[in-house]
């Protein structure tokens, strides 16, 4: 079924929609790179301290997902429900990255309140602006394939944003010490601006529709009732969930995989990262392509059986086989992590359709918070699982040599265990209610249902 005229979005509007997710990415990456170091080697905080800053931030990021997406569900303005949001917390969210980076001239215990305090608002504000944002997408269009298609903008800049961070981002901050502490702040200051200005264009060029604005607001009770008896949002959310917290296994165990495993240097990471993301940009185009011939959940499906094919067959790679092999294998995987990024994106605004159908009301805002924490939770599983595992299996830090177990447990965690959590993303993809046909369907009973409600009310 051909896209209609009024479901189709022009190229800028999708480009200044996905341009905000650079910022995003950015800051992710910039955030899970750097930070630890520059807390324990600038900022000169012990490692139990850094993690009692971790627990408090996670804590309330944990909370105020839900909270912030049903208050975005229930906002109306000129604007509409989603746009103030990007229009007065572009600024703020500039600022707080920002502050992340200042090191304040307190005693170690000042030093502590701070960077929680100051965590806990770079997340709020990161949160009031980012679900908003992502919200966005089921209300732009409802098209099946433009919806791939606006996500696969979204994601060729959220890559691009996470290859500049493992690049530019590195080489401007320099060296993570004491005395580099005010050029790190500097840097943070620009890329501050730089990911928070992309929040005005999409302001710009998104538009709402106005009858989504002038909805009824749900109570608190009534969204998480919708999102919890709304089938297909369950079965994408358990896709989402088990497909990032394979990719949240990843991507830390790689760095140990090609310096213990394939006795690489260091700076080989940078290059493996880079390789991953450009293959991953290269293809896009590719995965929105077979969404298109097929649909998001057959296409999901390959992408993740190559993706479990391509990370299985680092077990039983040698160091012998050297760099060109790592290489080729990165731009392999690249190709699956570019249907992660796509096609688990995608699946999320076309159950806001079954929700309409339903209930009569759109909860994108808090439907967003849920998904949005499900990756939270996938993080923090690969966060606790990793150490234990290393643990267990005798690996002793900064050692330029690891046992034979530790190597095992390493080859393990980045091949079989993110398969496996690979394979429950597919599990539920093999049931997942909700195919192009299906969705179009909804779409037309929605569209009945938006014609006979003049009738009704004029005969009630």
């Amino acid at each position: 079924m051909s896209t209609l005229a009024k479901d189709r979005l022009p190229w800028y509007i999708k480009l200044a929609y996905g341009s905000t997710d650079f910022g995003f990415a950015f800051n992710d990456s910039a955030v899970a790179i750097v930070y630890m170091i520059f807390l324990t080697n600038v900022v000169k905080i012990d490692l139990a301290l850094v993690s009692l800053i971790t627990l408090m931030r996670l804590t309330w990021d944990y909370i105020n997902d839900p909270i912030i997406g049903f208050i975005t569900d229930r906002t109306r303005s000129r604007w509409g429900r989603r746009r103030p949001y990007l229009l007065f917390g572009f600024i703020p969210f500039g600022i707080a990255f920002a502050m992340l980076w200042w090191q304040p001239p307190f005693a170690i215990v000042g030093k502590v309140v701070y960077y929680t305090v100051a965590w806990i608002i770079y997340d709020t504000i990161l949160t009031f602006v980012s679900l908003p944002y992502i919200a966005l997408t089921p209300e732009l269009t409802q098209d099946y394939d433009e919806r791939t298609s606006l996500t696969s903008y979204r994601m060729a800049f959220s890559i691009v944003g996470s290859l500049v961070a493992y690049t530019v981002w590195l080489m401007a901050v320099g060296p993570r010490t004491p005395e580099n502490a005010n050029h790190i702040f500097t840097v943070a200051a620009i890329f501050g601006v730089i990911s928070a200005l992309p929040l005005l264009f999409t302001f710009l060029a998104a538009k709402e529709k106005e009858a989504y604005a002038t909805q009824s607001q749900p109570s608190l009770r009534e969204s998480l009732k919708a999102a919890r008896s709304n089938r297909p949002f369950l079965f994408a959310a358990g896709i989402f969930l088990f497909t990032w917290t394979a990719v949240s296994v990843i991507e830390p165990t790689l760095l140990y995989f090609l310096k213990y495993r394939m006795l690489l240097p260091d700076d080989s990471a940078d290059m493996v990262a880079g390789t991953v993301f450009i293959a991953a940009l290269v293809v896009l185009p590719f995965w929105l392509w077979v969404s298109k011939k097929t649909d998001k959940r057959k296409s999901y499906i390959a992408g993740m059986l190559f993706l479990s094919a391509v990370m299985c067959s680092l077990i039983f790679i040698s160091p012998s086989l050297g760099f060109p092999v790592v290489i080729v294998l990165a731009a392999l995987a690249g190709i699956g992590v570019s249907a992660v990024h796509v096609l688990t994106w995608a699946m999320i605004p076309d159950a806001v359709e079954v929700d309409e159908l339903t209930s009569g009301h759109r909860h994108e805002g808090i439907f967003y918070a849920l998904v949005t924490l499900f990756r939270k939770i996938a993080a923090s599983v690969a966060v606790s699982l990793i150490p234990l595992v290393w643990k267990v299996s005798g690996y002793v830090a900064d050692a330029p040599q690891q046992n034979e177990s530790a190597i095992t447990a390493i080859r393990i965690m980045v091949g079989p265990v993110p398969s496996l959590f690979l394979l429950g993303g597919i599990v539920f993809a093999l049931f997942y209610p909700l195919s192009r046909e299906q969705h179009r369907a909804t779409r037309e009973k929605i569209k009945s249902q938006h014609e006979m409600k003049p009738v009704d009310e004029s005969t009630g």
